[in-house]
């Protein structure tokens, strides 16, 4: 692994004021190759405000380093074209695992967010104990031993998972909780992989994701909505994700919604989330085939139908199910209406739907704009776009990959500044 990045430079205890400020200015240019890609020198001169032999010097150096090289030639300004540098593929690498209910992928990406192992999904449920983390370091083992790549170049582990998460303090408070053990989540994690390990909520992993690499990339105000058995929200404001002084920000699903409605899996009593999520899209779905309603889903076995999930109901719209495709348009609807009371407090320029829910496409975006033109005053509603993800199932354990580096950038620019 290059010393440069390493998770624990020793060399820093050594450099004088010169060296150390000369060492956080190619780390900054590291950061800024890796979000924007590939960049001329100029480029990179006017972003950080240093003459071009200095930024030309720092070039050279990562290239001998073996972090950074030449990438093509850029568009001509008046004279011959510019050499573009970049990050040069598999520098570094990230284990990323994106953690579901029932079951979890992993791989492992380089430092251009090449996936290099393929996506391997692992029948691994997220616990409420700690019996998952065992299962899930031999699994994430096997792969980096499978894969061939130097260990010394992983760079972290990051990990995409449902639940209250507070990455501050590296706890889930409501899967894998450590309970009485002194130690948190994350440093369990990291006594295991030993490794640096980067916790985070499944929903603002999916929003850095589409913030860096997806359809709100360079957006400042942008509101991601996670659809799958539960609704999460993911908040981009003024082009940083907000996550709250807990790092709960976002619980979207779970705000009053229905007077004396059903009861929430979160202890109260009418949430969104029992009238505009997947679980409520089952639950009307399975009352409608007992009650005897005309749909393709008839043709399921009993077992199949009490085992119902969100996708069978919306693979059935999709091809043209009209008992499916209403129960999608009152799902939507109800999500509208939620979404609405969203555009006026954040007044955001897009929202992106994404999860399993956004795999119904019209059915679900058409009656999301009828209610947000229903509820929302028309001067910010004109303002705000809606857009399908463009990441899809992938978004999760992209956003992983995003907060490793993020995460190893931020560490060393904190730790050179000391």
């Amino acid at each position: 692994m290059s010393s440069l990045l390493a998770p624990e430079n020793k060399q820093l205890d050594n450099l004088n004021q010169v060296e150390r400020k000369k060492h956080l200015q190619k780390i900054r240019i590291i950061k800024h190759l890796y979000v924007k890609g590939a960049k001329s020198n100029a480029e990179i001169c006017k972003r950080f405000n240093i003459s071009s032999p200095t930024s030309m010097g720092m070039l050279n150096e990562l290239i001998q380093e073996g972090l950074v090289e030449k990438q093509g030639r850029g568009e001509s300004v008046g004279g011959r074209k510019p050499d573009l540098y970049g990050l040069r593929d598999n520098s570094l690498f990230v284990l990323s695992i994106d953690m579901e209910k029932f079951h979890t992928r992993i791989a492992i990406f380089d430092n251009n967010n090449n996936n290099i192992t393929g996506i391997q999904t692992v029948p691994i449920k997220v616990s409420k104990d700690l019996s998952a983390v065992q299962e899930l370091y031999e699994h994430a083992n096997s792969l980096v031993i499978s894969s061939g790549i130097d260990p010394d170049k992983l760079m972290g582990i990051g990990i995409s998972m449902p639940g209250l998460v507070s990455s501050k303090d590296g706890n889930n408070y409501t899967y894998l909780l450590t309970e009485q053990n002194e130690r948190s989540l994350q440093e369990l994690l990291e006594m295991k992989f030993n490794k640096p390990v980067y916790i985070q909520n499944d929903v603002k992993s999916m929003t850095l994701a589409e913030h860096r690499f997806g359809a709100a990339h360079g957006k400042r105000d942008v509101l991601v909505l996670s659809m799958d058995w539960g609704i999460g929200l993911g908040a981009i404001m003024d082009g940083k994700m907000r996550i709250g002084t807990s790092g709960f920000a976002g619980e979207f699903g779970h705000i009053p919604f229905v007077e004396d409605g059903l009861l929430c899996h979160c202890g109260k009593r009418g949430c969104l989330e029992t009238v505009g999520s997947g679980l409520a899209l089952a639950r009307k779905a399975k009352e409608g085939i007992k009650s005897g309603q005309y749909t393709l889903l008839n043709e399921l076995s009993e077992q199949e139908v009490d085992s119902l999930d969100p996708k069978a109901v919306i693979d059935a719209a999709n091809q043209g199910d009209q008992f499916a495709i209403n129960i999608l348009s009152e799902i939507g609807m109800n999500l509208g209406k939620g979404i609405a009371s969203l555009i006026q407090l954040y007044n955001p320029e897009m929202i992106i739907i994404g999860g399993k829910i956004a795999a119904a496409k019209q059915y679900i975006t058409t009656p999301i704009q009828q209610s947000i033109n229903t509820y929302c005053m028309t001067q910010l509603r004109e303002k705000t776009s809606i857009a399908l993800s463009e990441l899809g199932q992938h978004a999760g354990i992209m956003g992983s990959v995003a907060t490793v580096m993020e995460n190893i950038f931020e560490n060393q620019i904190a730790s050179t500044k000391s």
